[in-house]
């Protein structure tokens, strides 16, 4: 199984906001629960839900079921080769003490979170 990789850090004072390639569905799914509404709503715009889907094939972000279906959504896009999936994992530092805020199965979106976040602890 491939390795972690760092695609992107930056530090700001004791903050250090970071993104993560990982192939680990566990540690995305630790990740995941972590996201708040911002972050989830970020991810659903990031997949593309409202524009592959008709409005009533899908739960409104704002459904309880909404959150099992947008994991199951990441899942499938997370989907590299084969049964290979790769997360990228925004996480953000302070001191030692690390949280991770989004997962996303796409560098671009990830990269976009991330520079958000370096830029709200600025």
């Amino acid at each position: 199984m491939p390795q972690q990789e760092v695609f992107f850090e930056q530090k700001t004072g004791d903050k250090r906001v970071e993104v993560l390639k990982v192939y680990d569905r566990n540690y995305a799914r630790e990740a995941f629960g972590n996201m708040d509404r911002a972050a989830q709503t970020y991810l659903w715009s990031s997949l593309g839900i409202s524009e592959n889907y008709d409005s009533g094939d899908v739960p409104s972000i704002d459904d309880p079921d909404a959150e099992d279906f947008l994991w199951e959504e990441l899942l499938e896009a997370a989907r590299e080769d084969g049964n290979l999936l790769s997360f990228f994992v925004v996480n953000e530092a302070n001191g030692s003490v690390s949280e991770s805020l989004y997962v996303s199965p796409d560098w671009p979106s990830a990269e976009a979170f991330a520079k958000r976040r370096v830029t709200a602890v600025q």
